[in-house]
């Protein structure tokens, strides 16, 4: 089986992450505009790969001011940088996942990441007669590798912001 294309279903695919909060809880927030072209080979998985682009300005953290702040030259700096981009460059598979090592880039920084996979669903066809398959994948990056270095220390020791941001992505793609 060849290469087969497949594009995201935005109204089943999201983009979650979450980060330290003065030291105490985690702030939780998602981008709400998400795409992705994924080019799958079922019989040869190394084959595939993934172009990802998330619109920056889209981030929700459900706290408008927080968003605005994060929307700023402090944090992504949407103005200069609209998007956040994905390149895979490897995929590797076990049993019941992969993983997918690719280049992410955020405020103009690239650094290799590498996205856990599990979860891949078999394809299936939904009752409109279109082809789709999904998946969950997870990963940590510390921030300030991409440039997103602003914190402010907190009285009784430690930080505003953590620099660990944990990645989860959930995809549904559907067949061209």
């Amino acid at each position: 089986m060849a290469r087969v294309t497949y594009v995201t279903d935005p109204a089943h695919t999201a983009v979650h992450f979450s980060v330290r909060h003065m030291m105490v809880s985690n702030v939780r927030g998602e981008f709400r505009k998400v795409s992705a072209t994924i080019a799958f080979d079922a019989e040869d998985p190394a084959n595939s790969s993934v172009e990802a682009t998330i619109d920056a300005a889209s981030i929700n953290t459900r706290e408008p001011d927080r968003d605005t702040h994060l929307k700023s030259a402090d944090f992504l700096d949407v103005e200069k940088f609209p998007v956040i981009t994905f390149l895979s460059k490897r995929i590797g598979t076990h049993k019941g996942g992969g993983t997918i090592t690719g280049d992410l880039t955020i405020r103009g920084v690239t650094h290799e990441v590498t996205l856990d996979v599990e979860d891949l669903t078999p394809e299936i066809r939904d009752p409109w007669g279109k082809q789709r398959i999904g998946a969950t994948a997870t990963a940590k990056l510390n921030r300030k590798d991409f440039g997103l270095v602003w914190n402010s220390p907190l009285e009784t020791g430690g930080v505003l912001v953590g620099e660990e941001v944990k990645i989860n992505v959930d995809i549904e793609v559907v067949r061209t």
